[in-house]
């Protein structure tokens, strides 16, 4: 199997996980070739990161880094995409999140694959949008 082969496995979703965000591209979302835009995907992967990383902030928060960000395979039209988000590290201020993205291929035979992978950091902010204290894990909601 050569490394290309591997990028295009079958794969099932994540166990035991729930997703994030998911969400269907429309036409509108893709090129002429009905390919879903990159800049598409890298904002929904945004939304989707923000989600936890607003519960563990326990309130607004701004992207100030993508760290990494790679597509897998792409996105088409139709695609049921599952973005799921875990937050990985929690500085003073800032929170880093992973981000996977499944698309669940709506053919007749029904195949997921895994097309994105991100991380991302997000400084939580103030009212005034000024960086502030994360608040400490016992004082978090639980996710």
């Amino acid at each position: 199997m050569t490394a290309n082969d591997a990028s295009h496995q079958i794969v099932s979703l994540p166990a035991g996980k729930m997703p994030e965000l998911r969400v269907i591209p429309m036409p509108a979302d893709a090129n002429m070739y009905g390919d879903v835009f990159g800049g598409w995907i890298m904002a929904q992967v945004d939304l989707a990161g923000s989600i936890p990383a607003l519960r563990r902030a326990r309130g607004r928060v701004a992207t100030i880094a993508v760290n990494s960000f790679v597509f897998k395979n792409p996105v088409f039209v139709g695609d049921l995409l599952n973005f799921y988000a875990e937050v990985i590290r929690v500085g003073r201020t800032s929170i880093t999140v992973e981000v996977e993205v499944y698309a669940q291929r709506m053919t007749d035979a029904e195949q997921t694959v895994k097309v994105t992978e991100a991380t991302l950091t997000y400084v939580a902010t103030d009212e005034n949008r000024q960086p502030r204290m994360v608040p400490a894990l016992h004082d978090a909601p639980a996710d």
